[in-house]
């Protein structure tokens, strides 16, 4: 086997990875969105507690997302020798826009854990629910 194979098993591994992150992170932030929804309109502090328990694993969760993410757009160049060729001109438009999207999302991912004792509940709520439209349109 040569080395070209094992870099292909190597990304394989980590898109399998992250893929595992990726859908749990997406369906999560909405929950936590409309939990705090229901807790800002209704005001039972159960809904509060609730998210801010669930919070807790979509930060890991989002963490790991990240962690895998970054590693498996660096590994597109060393995938196949076809990759190189391209990457001038497929890896500046996806490399722009993730940075982009990543970095506005972990601004609002950011608000959202520490946001809880400086933000009022609607803030909070705005937060959370940016966070939620973020995340899913860095996934596109």
């Amino acid at each position: 086997m040569d080395s070209l194979i094992y870099r292909r098993w190597q990304f394989a591994l980590t898109a399998l990875y992250h893929f595992l992150f990726v859908p749990l992170t997406l369906g999560l932030i909405f929950l936590l969105a409309i939990m705090e929804t229901i807790y800002v309109v209704t005001g039972k502090t159960i809904y509060r507690d609730m998210t801010r328990f669930w919070g807790k694993l979509f930060g890991i969760n989002f963490a790991l997302g990240v962690a895998t993410g970054l590693t498996m757009e660096f590994q597109f160049g060393t995938t196949g020798h076809s990759i190189p060729t391209i990457g001038r001109y497929f890896g500046r438009t996806a490399g722009d826009g993730s940075i982009n999207a990543f970095f506005l999302e972990s601004t609002f991912v950011g608000l959202f854990f520490f946001g809880w004792q400086r933000l009022n509940k609607y803030q909070h709520l705005l937060v959370t629910w940016l966070v939620a439209f973020g995340s899913n349109l860095s996934a596109l």
